[in-house]
């Protein structure tokens, strides 16, 4: 009898335990979650990416990828038409002929194409090769390129262009400029003869180069003037700066990678002496300023907006107008230089208590030298405004946007008519981060919305600037594209998305949420994943993805995305997944923005707690008591920090490639937002100094060859966790840069898991392998 009921004992101890036991994946369920990542998902949405090929008279192609392949299709706004480019079933038969090979009519490798003057033929890019195709005869035959550059909207791939690049080409056409040993020369495009400019350039004082902190390029930063005859930028001066080092993983001895990369508190930064080049002469002079801090109005790098930052040209070429920014950005000073004489005049200043920013995205200033005016962006009154100046006084003429919303990207100014085009956050009450086209006269009157649906509007303007292609949607409604004029008028309905091959997959969209920020008060904005055969009856453990900013958030973009990251395939492994938006992340109010200024420490921490635990009372599915959270570079931050800060709340944390103690950082980042060393203190926000309060269990992961985050960053929080005596699990990618490249799959794989075992207890296929592939509409 006593036997009896020591076996009963056992048998019911193994039930009980088996009862708790998490869920058992297997190599099925991995991938099952798979199905739902972009290169699995995207390939049953049809009619949803119009990218404008602009073509003479503004007409534009682009290719539709539908159910049945990839077509070609024509937009002609003065007819308000759409038709095939050409016939691609001809055009297929007469490759193949031409080449011995067989083509699909609806899978045509075409990476570009364009018309000829006379639009009797096509000139187009396959395989790698040009070719020829007469639009009467169909015939095809291959073409030697010289037509190809004469075509007006012809893609060849790597080629000079009018942005920042390897090489930049003249307004005009007629020159290249590129970097050679630290000077900057000049090509002539008809005879290729090269022409050196400037001869005193060195190793860490040289012209126009793109090398400062992580930000790196072989091309010039730098800007032609309107008549080609000038450019502007600059002597970058790093001799006296502060090295990092990487040291690659190989066998044999490691090769040392050393750079400038200055650190927040160095008495020595990157600084920038600005010059004016006359490309003719050639002869630099020299912009009578002192030297600035390598700093910009938009981030931390000099060429964000895709050419040289706060450089104005006048039309005439005879001035120059620019921004100078302090070290700590919280001072702007607007001066215009004679470009003949380098001599300047200052013109006014904003000072900010802060940091100060021209915009998101794109520089929200500009100087009108035929009415000696300025257009300005502020965000003295909490909101970011845009502000007319008399160039001449420095004086405000008078406020030209005004509200409780920001203006985001200037995106036209019609001298003209007196008339700025801008994109708007904040004007739609369903959700303040869903931009729209709006216009208004340069006196703040006449406001108008020009794409008054509902939803995230994108919006691109036609060469001529006299229409633009509107694509409007949401995180959970698939895009309409449309062609408008520039007083709104819809012309013609380009595409409309269809997703339902994908919805019988079974996919379903995102859940937008709303939630309060920690003061109870504040609306906060984000989305949800769920899975799909989510059971209300059930508790499920929930991952809190996170990016705390300052200078993005955790959504990212607000329009239709069949998949975000690995958001809803985690949510298939069993899990709730939640992306919030949490106060000091840009886009709203100055005050919403600045929030965590000077604390990153804490930085949107107390809003994702705030959340899960409304979200939880609204979903009762949340399980409260299984926490997790993760996320990249500044989420691999705030992950780590809220394991150590939050110990009792956040059990599980994933944190990667993160800047752990911003004096590791590269200097601008920290300064801009935490303030200069000598006034913010940058120990009480580093992560390795909480290690010991870990209580969870946390996975980190670096690249060692991180030339943005240095991997120091991580190495001092596992020190730190050693000398704690605290359990961690780490994932090092000895020859990898901040974002893991070809590794990026692993380190996917290890995460899914990392919280399969820890957050919700379950077992794990072993070594399961994600195999990403490309949409084969696509392939070229």
């Amino acid at each position: 009898m006593i036997k009896f009921t020591l076996t009963a004992c056992c048998v019911a101890a193994v039930l009980s335990a088996a009862a708790q036991q998490g869920p058992v994946l297997t190599a099925k369920d991995y991938a099952h979650a798979e199905s739902f990542l972009s290169y699995n998902t995207e390939p049953f949405i049809d009619h949803a990416t119009v990218r404008p090929n602009w073509l003479p008279g503004d007409k534009f192609w682009f290719r539709d990828l539908n159910a049945r392949g990839s077509e070609f299709i024509l937009v002609d706004p003065a007819k308000k038409t759409i038709s095939g480019v050409f016939d691609q079933v001809k055009l297929a038969a007469a490759l193949s002929t031409a080449t011995g090979k067989q083509y699909d009519p609806l899978m045509l490798p075409f990476q570009s194409f364009g018309y000829s003057a006379d639009n009797t033929a096509v000139i187009f890019r396959a395989d790698g090769k040009l070719w020829k195709c007469d639009l009467q005869s169909y015939q095809v035959s291959p073409d030697t390129g010289k037509m190809a550059e004469s075509i007006a909207g012809f893609g060849t791939g790597r080629r000079a262009r009018s942005g920042q690049g390897d090489e930049i080409k003249s307004p005009d056409g007629k020159k290249i400029a590129f970097l050679k040993n630290y000077n900057l020369w000049v090509r002539d495009v008809a005879t290729k003869k090269e022409t050196q400019l400037t001869t005193d350039g060195v190793k860490d004082f040289g012209y126009a180069t793109d090398n400062a902190g992580w930000k790196m390029g072989d091309g010039p930063i730098m800007l032609w003037s309107p008549d080609s005859k000038k450019i502007a930028t600059f002597k970058q001066d790093q001799r006296n700066v502060s090295d990092m080092y990487l040291v690659t993983t190989n066998v044999g001895k490691p090769t040392l990678k050393s750079w400038k990369y200055p650190l927040p508190g160095d008495k020595t930064i990157t600084t920038i002496q600005r010059v004016i080049i006359d490309v003719d002469v050639p002869k630099v002079i020299n912009i009578q300023v002192p030297p600035d801090p390598h700093r910009a109005t938009l981030s931390d790098d000099i060429s964000s907006s895709g050419t040289f930052d706060d450089v104005n040209w006048s039309e005439d070429a005879s001035q120059l107008a620019f921004v100078s920014t302090s070290r700590d950005h919280k001072d702007e000073k607007f001066r215009i230089a004679d470009a003949n004489t380098g001599a300047i005049r200052e013109v006014f200043e904003e000072t900010v208590p802060t940091q100060y920013e021209s915009g998101w995205g794109s520089i929200n200033w500009r100087y009108l030298q035929k009415t000696n005016e300025i257009i300005w962006f502020s965000e003295r009154d909490n909101w970011g405004h845009l502000y007319l100046y008399d160039a001449t006084t420095g004086k405000v003429k008078n406020q030209i946007t005004k509200g409780n919303w920001v203006v985001t990207n200037l995106v036209k100014v019609d001298e003209k008519n007196r008339e700025l085009y801008f994109m708007v956050d904040g004007q739609e009450s369903e959700n303040p981060y869903f931009s729209q086209f709006y216009k208004i006269g340069f006196d703040g009157k006449h406001l108008t919305c020009l794409t008054p649906e509902a939803g995230n509007h994108d919006v691109t303007l036609s060469p001529s600037k006299n229409y633009f292609v509107d694509s409007y949607s949401k995180p959970d409604v698939p895009p309409v594209t449309v062609l408008r004029d520039m007083n709104g008028k819809l012309l013609v309905t380009v595409e409309k998305a269809d997703i339902s091959r994908l919805q019988a997959t079974g996919w379903k969209p995102v859940t937008p949420i709303t939630v309060k920020a920690h003061d109870g008060q504040t609306d906060l904005y984000g989305l949800m994943f769920t899975p799909t055969n989510l059971d209300p009856n059930k508790k499920y453990p929930i991952i809190d993805y996170i990016y705390p900013g300052p200078q993005g958030g955790s959504v990212g973009g607000w329009s239709f995305a069949a998949s975000r990251g690995d958001n809803q395939a985690l949510a298939e492994l069993g899990f709730i997944v939640v992306a919030i938006e949490g106060s000091s992340n840009p886009l709203r109010s100055k005050s919403y923005h600045d929030m965590n200024y000077g604390n990153m420490g804490d930085n949107t921490l107390p809003d994702q707690v705030s959340g899960v635990r409304q979200l939880s009372q609204k979903y009762t599915y949340i399980d409260t008591t299984r926490v997790g959270i993760w996320g990249h570079s500044g989420g691999g931050f705030a992950t780590a920090a809220a394991m150590f800060r939050y110990p009792h709340f956040f059990k599980v944390g994933i944190s990667e490639s993160g800047n752990h103690d911003n004096r590791n950082y590269e200097d601008d980042w920290g300064e801009r937002y935490d303030g200069l060393t000598s006034n913010s203190n940058y120990d009480a926000q580093a992560n390795e100094n909480y290690a010991k309060n870990l209580k969870g269990k946390l996975m980190l992961a670096h690249g060692l060859m991180d030339n943005n985050v240095p991997p120091q960053n991580t190495l001092l929080v596992v020190e730190a966790l050693e000398k704690a005596n605290k359990d961690y699990d780490l994932v090092i990618f000895p020859n990898s840069a901040h974002g893991y490249g070809g590794f990026s799959p692993y380190m996917m794989r290890r995460r899914w898991d990392y919280f399969v075992k820890n957050l919700a207890g379950g077992e794990t296929p072993k070594e399961y392998e994600l195999k990403m592939k490309t949409d084969p509409r696509n392939s070229k």
